[in-house]
């Protein structure tokens, strides 16, 4: 029985001794590969919740990209249509399910999951592991791993790349403690799951939920009660598309996933699929080279670093060409983990073809956040229930 597993270092290198343990029974990991850190686990075991989650309520297989304990992606398994795929970089694999979670819960955002860790709900198939292989990433947490997908994975970064299987049956205690700078917090465990029994109190003039935003208000909210606070997130087909974790104003959070949401509806406009990529240009330079493309300047030596990943330069969007393609998207769901104190987030959403939201409630403005969504013709569902994450 193993109850404690030493790790190379804490948070930074220079906090040593490092490790994690269990008070009773065995640790419900077991490492198949590589040697995890800190920051890995920490990213893992909050990862495979909001996953697992997305499984139980939902009955769809799972994925989630996680950096520095948020997501910068998740998604459920709902297909990929070319132009998706084609953005993804699925290739010529044959999607299973779970490789299309996995693939749209990557594609939310690129750049940020840069060397994420990666959590799948369902046991590690082949073609997830095909994915996963030509991808910058530090691991897996997965309930399992199907043996030739486990072979696959085992080869990626010279054999050290991370492998951590879980007890899909295993359940945490229902108190949990922390300890900042010697002193011990202790709290009864956020064991709430939202369902959809939580979207019933709709308070917007327009009453009209459709099945696809019921499920992606779930998305939202599983995703939200893993993500560092404040937090707002942009949900669309199954999948986030843009997350603000962290900040210490909402608004700030809602420009801050609304920017994301805006780039990923315009990484499939005609333009950025056709952009004249030089030959042999790697994944991770592709996609900075896109986001910077979708920039509205650049200096001058950035400028022409930025070049050099083209045969010719490429011409830029306009101001106008965007907001027309962007004008074009409609029926997001945005999620918050707190109540909108204002309008301002409303305002922003819009901008970003939101057409649904879901928050808590509670604000003594509630009247006039939910009078700006009746003025945008859109949904609002209060769930009474706060979803802070620390």
């Amino acid at each position: 029985m193993i109850n404690q597993l030493s790790l190379r270092y804490g948070c930074n290198p220079h906090q040593k001794p490092a490790g994690v343990s269990i008070a009773d029974g065995p640790l419900p990991i077991t490492v198949l590969n590589g040697t995890p850190g800190y920051i890995n686990l920490l990213d893992a075991l909050n990862a495979w919740q909001l996953v697992r989650e997305l499984k139980q309520v939902l009955g769809l297989p799972a994925a989630a990209s996680f950096k520095h304990v948020s997501p910068a992606g998740a998604a459920v398994a709902t297909s990929l249509n070319e132009t998706l795929k084609r953005i993804y970089f699925t290739g010529k694999v044959e999607l299973s399910p779970l490789a299309t979670a996995y693939a749209r819960a990557r594609g939310a955002d690129r750049v940020s999951s840069f060397g994420d860790w990666v959590a799948l709900s369902d046991v590690v198939d082949v073609p997830t592991a095909q994915l996963i292989r030509r991808e910058v990433s530090d691991g897996v947490i997965a309930p399992g791993f199907e043996p030739e997908a486990l072979a696959i994975l085992r080869k990626k970064q010279k054999g050290s790349y991370r492998l951590v299987q879980i007890d899909p049956d295993y359940e945490a205690p229902p108190t949990e403690k922390r300890e900042v700078f010697g002193v011990t917090f202790e709290q009864v465990r956020n064991a709430l799951v939202p369902t959809m029994a939580d979207l019933e109190n709709i308070v917007t003039d327009n009453g009209a939920l459709p099945e696809s935003a019921r499920r992606d208000m779930i998305v939202a909210l599983i995703a939200l009660k893993y993500t560092q606070s404040n937090s707002v997130c942009y949900v669309y087909d199954g999948q986030l598309i843009g997350v603000g974790a962290g900040q210490q104003s909402r608004i700030h959070c809602t420009r801050l996933a609304g920017s994301k949401a805006d780039a990923w509806f315009l990484r499939q406009h005609p333009r950025v699929l056709d952009l004249p990529f030089r030959d042999k240009i790697g994944r991770p330079e592709r996609d900075n080279a896109i986001d910077q493309y979708l920039l509205d300047s650049l200096s001058s030596a950035e400028e022409a670093i930025w070049q050099q990943s083209f045969t010719t330069t490429p011409k830029r969007l306009t101001e106008a060409e965007k907001r027309d393609w962007l004008a074009q998207q409609h029926g997001v769901v945005l999620g918050s983990d707190a109540f909108f104190p204002f309008r301002d987030s409303i305002d922003r959403a819009q901008q970003s073809g939101v057409s649904y939201v879901v928050q808590p409630g509670g604000s003594v403005r509630d009247d006039i956040v939910i009078a700006a969504c009746n003025e945008y013709d859109m949904v609002m569902v209060f769930t009474g229930t706060r979803l802070f994450h620390h």
